[in-house]
Formats: structure tokens, C-alpha cells, sequence
């Protein structure tokens, strides 16, 4: 059984009138914004609503809008010199406190074959928010995902650990204000025989390669354009 993105963007601003702060439908994407306090009495409904029947968690992500919709690279002036530097230090917050991280959920409803996004604003000083394992359980490692790089909390998640850095790794590689060289290096040390860590010793070199576009090599001068 098929629907619209219209119709579902419609049942959804009907049953949740008091819990949505915004509903999106944008090329045929519904997305609704909820307070994360409502968070898993949407989600239970989204699963187990006949109406709806969002059973599948296809993905899970944290998001950090602290400098949305700028841009970090040089890509025009770029063309006609090769490369160029990046971002060559943080940029400051553009955005407040109270919507600088989210986490973002793609349901998807195997019996209307469609797709909702969900997304929930956290804090920006203390992340944290309900882990949603009880109702799907393929959110799992994607909470852990996102505790590892963005360090947003997951309260009641069965096992919040680390799932792609160190152990012992300091800070959130995603977040906008994590240096690009890191904290820390490690190296085998001979003589403790075991890896160690230490401070940075290279200063790492963030290039943004050739993008080609309105490349000066291929525009004729104007005094050609003229006799031509």
C-alpha cells in the first residue's frame, strides 16, 4: 500500500497537533521537529500506529549546526591556483545554545513505503537525550555512533560506549569546535613497551583539491572575444 508524503504530513500535523513543533514536506521528504521530552511517546506511536507503521530505523545521526550554512572552502577562487588552505581556525557559533546539536531519525514504513525524518534538538552544554533501543533496536550502535563523535547522551542505552575511537580519546572528533589536528597523537614507546599518548607533534595540512569551474585558462581574453 502506497501514500503521499502530503497525506502523511497531514496525519501527522492531525495526531500530534500538541507535540510538533514544525512539520516539513519538502521534495516529497516529511520531516517533523519535536521537544526531545516527547520524544518516545512519538516514536512508540510512529512504530505502532496503524496509521502510520514506521517499524524499521533505517538511520540515526547526530547533527551540530554550530556554523550551518557557511562555507569552510574556497572553491571559486581555488580554480585558478590549484588549492588552497581550508578552515584555518573554528569558526564561531552561529546558532543558539538550545539548537546547536540534534539528533536526526529516518524511519522508514515498509507498509505505506514511506520515509519520515525526525528531529530532535538537545542542549548545547549537556547533549543529552532518550535513547529509542526499546523501540527499535537497530538504534543501538548508531546511538553509540553518535556519543563517540558529537558526545550527545543517550539515557538508558544498554551500553553507551566509545564504537570507533580510542578508549581512552579525548573529545568528539564531529563537533565544529574540535581542532583538525586533534588533542593527542600515539606512538609505540620502546622503552614502556606499550602505545602512549602525547601532545600533536605535526601540524596537519588541510588542502581543498582542484574543482574545476569558471577556470580562467579556458576564458579568452577580452580583446580575442572581440576580433573573434
Amino acid at each position: 500500500m502506497t501514500e503521499t508524503s502530503a497525506s502523511l504530513a497531514t496525519k501527522l500535523e492531525e495526531k500530534f497537533s500538541d507535540e510538533l513543533n514544525d512539520c516539513i514536506n519538502e521534495r516529497d521528504q516529511v520531516t517533523i521537529v519535536i521537544p526531545r521530552e516527547n520524544l518516545l511517546s512519538v516514536a512508540k506511536t510512529l512504530r505502532d500506529d496503524s496509521q502510520f507503521q514506521f517499524a524499521q530505523l533505517s538511520d540515526l545521526c547526530g547533527v551540530d549546526y554550530s556554523s550551518y550554512g557557511l562555507g569552510d572552502w574556497a572553491t571559486t577562487e581555488t580554480t585558478s591556483t590549484g588549492f588552497s588552505r581550508g578552515r584555518d581556525q573554528n569558526q564561531s557559533n552561529t546558532t543558539s545554545s538550545d539548537k546547536r546539536f540534534a539528533v536526526v531519525y529516518h524511519l522508514l514504513s515498509l507498509h505505506y513505503n514511506l520515509r519520515l525524518r525526525v528531529r530532535c534538538y538537545v542542549d548545547a552544554d549537556l547533549p543529552r537525550i532518550d535513547s529509542v533501543t526499546s523501540i527499535w533496536a537497530s538504534a543501538d550502535w548508531y546511538e553509540r555512533e553518535a556519543f563517540d563523535l558529537f558526545g550527545i547522551l543517550f539515557d538508558n542505552h544498554p551500553d553507551l560506549r566509545r564504537i570507533l575511537t580510542d578508549y581512552g580519546f579525548i573529545g568528539h572528533p564531529f563537533r565544529k569546535d574540535f581542532p583538525l589536528e586533534g588533542n593527542v597523537e600515539v606512538r609505540y614507546d620502546p622503552d614502556k613497551q606499550r602505545v602512549v599518548y602525547q601532545p600533536v607533534t605535526i601540524t596537519n595540512r588541510v588542502l581543498v583539491p582542484r574543482v574545476v569551474r569558471d577556470d580562467n585558462r579556458y576564458v579568452q581574453p577580452q580583446e580575442q572575444q572581440s576580433d573573434a
